[in-house]
Parts: structure tokens; C-alpha cells; sequence
């Protein structure tokens, strides 16, 4: 295959990569932003028999952070890959993104949510191979 193929074929798959996180976490965390409350809520009852369980306050606004970031930062990647086929603002999305899914993890293991956790091991497959693609 000529080397022109393989270079389109991993910039299709950087921006595949950097949109599938760029929807992931805008949603997430724009949720998080627009249903603040309601999500509070929820992760203050996930939690409350968990050692995080009194510091949801804190740590709400910190994972709502990452994931807004991570969202933003994958999606203004997307746009540059696309116009410029430069991978650095989707990489730092990337990463991002690869401490959020640890974050969630951790606080999922900590609950003893152990199905919740698992469901997070293949979004964060998605996350390392974006950094490996993007990096």
C-alpha cells in the first residue's frame, strides 16, 4: 500500500478518535453543568457508603472540569486535524481524557461499583489508543 494511503488512513482514525471523545465528554460534562444538581445528587448517593462519600462536593466540580476539558479540547482538535492536520490540541484532549476515565475508574472502584468500572476499561482502551495515535 502506498505510504500517501496509510498517512489518510491514520488521519481518518485521529479524527475518528479525537470526535468519539470530543461527544463522550461534551455530553458528560455539559450535563454535569446543565443538570448540576441532579448530578450532584446522584453521585452523592453513589458514594455514600464509599471513603469519597464526603468529598462529592469537592471532586464534583474537579471531574466536571476534566470532562468539559477534554471535550473541548478533543473537539477543537477535530477541527484542527481536519484544516491543518496538526494532532497537538487533540493529543492534550486525549490526555485529558485518559485522566478523566482513570478518575472515574477509581471512584467507581471505590463505591465497589466493580460493574461500573468495568464498563469504563473499554472507553478507556479508546482513550490510550487515541494518545498512541495522536502522540
Amino acid at each position: 500500500m502506498p505510504q500517501v494511503y496509510q498517512t489518510n488512513g491514520v488521519w481518518i482514525i485521529q479524527i475518528l478518535l479525537a470526535s468519539f471523545l470530543a461527544i463522550l465528554f461534551l455530553q458528560s460534562g455539559l450535563d454535569k453543568v446543565i443538570d448540576r444538581d441532579g448530578n450532584r445528587d446522584w453521585l452523592a448517593a453513589h458514594f455514600e457508603k464509599s471513603p469519597l462519600a464526603k468529598y462529592v462536593n469537592l471532586l464534583f466540580p474537579a471531574i466536571t472540569a476534566l470532562e468539559v476539558g477534554a471535550g473541548v479540547l478533543s473537539g477543537v482538535g477535530v477541527i484542527m486535524l481536519v484544516l491543518t492536520k496538526s494532532t497537538s490540541i487533540a493529543f492534550y484532549g486525549a490526555v485529558l481524557s485518559g485522566l478523566s476515565f482513570v478518575s472515574l475508574f477509581f471512584g467507581q472502584r471505590l463505591a465497589k461499583d466493580y460493574p461500573g468500572a468495568s464498563g469504563i476499561v473499554g472507553y478507556f482502551l479508546v482513550g490510550i489508543a487515541a494518545i498512541w495515535f495522536l502522540g
